[in-house]
């Protein structure tokens, strides 16, 4: 009988001691991410244009009424092409009397020669006067020159007449006219835009806040807009110093690493602006845990699969991520999901695959 009444007792005090016992925790289902690290920082994504590096503004060198333009923007040329013309009458009339006043001298330096000659074959036969002889060889030294600059100017008058035909000295594109025809230009006058398309560069503007932190370590990412996947990496050619005063942007040209053949003139492009950075790493702003006046986050051991707090250092924030700069490694996995609910040493259960 005793021994059945020690059996129900130490039963009674067993099953008292087990209902006093906490329960194990219950394993966590938790979200997560694997930090990466980042070296670059991006400054912005700005929208720009593909120009050609070396352009010129042709004008006439002599002023008159444009006959006809010969070529529309976008077309190509070679050297010599033809782009516009002016009415030649002026020209034309200018060299026709140069050529009279050449006609005329010559005529004039003839009849010099003939009486020097003259003069002198009186003077070596002692009939001739010297006086005589130095005037007729004065007067044909006058017709002579006479005679050049009559030359020079009927050479002239073919060279007004010359440039009254616009030419192109160079392979280019036509980008721009600024004159039409009809249109009386004066010498010198803008008419027409070249580029050319052999060497190209891409053309932004940047607010002037991101202008004054461009330095030599930027990285400039050059993609087209409607195909994303033709890119190429740019540097910095040249930043205007002066802002616009109606958009207060600078703008920068930059040279191209290489120039994919779907990089035409006028090609909308993206380009991406970042630059070399310490160090960091972002992560989701949900996997912030703050009390106590510390910034933590949940570290995953993924041997024991359990959780561990990790103080760090928080550089940034948004409302959707934070960039901490210290505490974390890269490769490891942090909760970014019920972070409040977590105890240390707890076991959680995460997707592996998840990044």
């Amino acid at each position: 009988m005793k021994p059945l009444l020690w059996m129900m007792c130490a039963g009674l005090l067993l099953a008292g001691c087990s209902e006093d016992e906490p329960p194990a925790d219950p394993v966590r289902p938790v979200l997560s991410v694997v930090v990466q690290p980042q070296v670059e920082a991006l400054l912005g994504r700005f929208a720009g244009v593909i120009e050609a590096r070396y352009e010129s503004t042709l004008g006439f060198r002599v002023g008159g009424r444009i006959a006809r333009r010969w070529l529309d923007v976008g077309a190509q040329v070679r050297p010599g092409d033809t782009l516009a013309t002016l009415d030649p009458t002026d020209q034309q009339n200018q060299l026709r009397a140069a050529e009279g006043d050449l006609a005329r001298v010559q005529a004039q330096w003839i009849n010099a020669q003939a009486d020097a000659r003259r003069q002198q074959q009186l003077y070596d036969r002692g009939v001739g006067a010297q006086a005589q002889l130095d005037i007729a060889q004065t007067n044909l030294k006058t017709a002579g020159a006479s005679l050049e600059q009559a030359r020079s100017s009927v050479n002239q008058a073919r060279d007004q007449l010359g440039y009254s035909t616009l030419r192109s000295d160079h392979g280019a594109v036509i980008t721009g006219w600024q004159a039409e025809a009809g249109q009386t230009v004066t010498a010198g006058q803008a008419v027409v835009t070249l580029a050319r398309p052999d060497v190209k560069e891409a053309v932004i503007d940047l607010p002037i806040g991101v202008a004054e932190q461009l330095n030599p370590d930027l990285t400039f990412i050059v993609a087209s807009q409607l195909d994303p996947a033709l890119s190429t990496t740019a540097t910095l050619r040249e930043l205007e110093p002066r802002a616009d005063a109606t958009t207060r942007t600078r703008r920068a040209r930059l040279t191209l690493a290489s120039t994919p053949a779907a990089f035409h003139l006028g090609t909308a492009i993206s380009v991406t602006l970042s630059s070399q950075v310490t160090p960091r790493s972002e992560l989701p702003a949900t996997a912030l845990l703050e009390r106590e006046g510390k910034t933590q986050v949940w570290v995953i051991d993924p041997q024991q699969k359990t959780v561990a707090l990790r103080d760090v250092t928080l550089i940034d924030r948004t409302r959707d991520s934070i960039i901490v700069s210290a505490g974390v490694q890269p490769a490891e996995r942090v909760v970014i999901a019920g972070v409040n609910s977590l105890k240390p040493g707890q076991k959680v259960a995460f997707d592996e695959d998840a990044q």
